[in-house]
């Protein structure tokens, strides 16, 4: 090989080294996802293990994370949310608290809030989750996020009427509806699925309430509602509806058939079909609803209603 060929191959092996030296040492670009923390890490870990239904594994990884980082938000929750499943209230209020003081952004604050709304559930103590629904409440509306704080007035509703305060409930749906419409832009299909919200809810008070005929009037408007809504996914929240009327009328085994159609992976349908299988006189039925019920890991509204008569109910069935 000629010199001037020599030359230019040994150019163009530097640039080459070069340019790989040069992406080796670039920065990561903007968005490119950085290494877990240890505290992160630990929290998903733990996260992870409640959901496989591992409690005390998954507080051991909460305690780990808690010794690296003392004031971690997300690891004081999931400690909060776990020691509820496993019933210990004070404790798991002790670390909500504790969620709610550190948290750093109002869409953590208000998280915290409700965290610790569901924690009072599993208590049926409305005069504190309450308070704490109104605050979130309360937060969007200053946003004028009508549509977000309309859920939580309907998340509200129903925490008092599963708690038994059948006038609080009316009052926060009636709120939820009229917060939901206040949105100018709403098209006519979202009217129809936020009057298919009032309608249900109106349903399931009436039949708390033992008025029956007034129960069944709302569910035929919320079935009018919800076909003029053609949302699919709010389909499956019908035969809840159904079955839930039914059960507080008497009407057993019509509320399993229906309940039976609803969504399955809700704790409080499960709950509501071991009441029935009960109330009908199998307790065979009503003990594997029960267990399935304690199955779900869950730190929301259905599982705080569902999980702590579960557990009573088992333990009452004990030998």
């Amino acid at each position: 090989m000629n010199r001037p060929n020599i030359l230019i191959l040994c150019v163009a092996v530097w640039l080459v080294a070069s340019g790989a030296m040069l992406v080796a040492q670039a920065p990561a670009a903007p968005g490119a996802s950085e290494p877990a923390t240890p505290t992160a890490a630990l929290v998903k870990q733990a996260q992870q293990l409640n959901t496989e239904g591992k409690q005390d594994e998954a507080l051991a990884s909460y305690r780990k994370a808690l010794e690296i980082s003392p004031n971690d938000a997300d690891a004081h929750l999931g400690m909060g949310a776990v020691l509820d499943l496993k019933g210990d209230y004070p404790e798991a209020r002790r670390h909500l608290a504790k969620a709610v003081e550190v948290a750093s952004t109002s869409d953590a604050k208000e998280r915290a809030w409700r965290t610790m709304a569901f924690s009072y559930v599993f208590e049926c103590n409305m005069s504190e989750a309450g308070k704490l629904e109104q605050q979130v409440f309360d937060a969007r509306m200053g946003r004028q996020d009508f549509l977000s704080a309309a859920d939580v007035a309907n998340e509200a509703a129903r925490l008092y009427l599963e708690c038994g305060e059948i006038d609080s409930a009316e009052r926060w749906y009636k709120t939820g509806y009229q917060t939901a419409i206040r949105k100018t832009d709403l098209s006519d299909a979202d009217k129809s699925l936020w009057l298919f919200r009032w309608e249900n809810a109106q349903a399931r008070i009436a039949a708390r309430r033992a008025q029956h005929d007034e129960a069944q009037k709302h569910v035929t408007a919320a079935k009018t509602a919800l076909d003029k809504a053609n949302n699919q996914d709010q389909q499956r929240f019908y035969p809840y509806l159904t079955g839930y009327v039914a059960y507080y009328a008497g009407k057993y085994k019509t509320a399993i058939a229906d309940l039976q159609e609803a969504d399955q992976r809700d704790p409080f349908i499960l709950c509501l079909l071991a009441q029935a299988f009960e109330k009908s006189g199998d307790q065979k039925q009503a003990a594997e609803y029960y267990r399935k019920v304690m199955a779900s890991n869950a730190h929301n509204p259905t599982n705080a209603f569902a999980r702590p008569l579960a557990k009573k109910k088992l333990e009452m069935a004990k030998p």
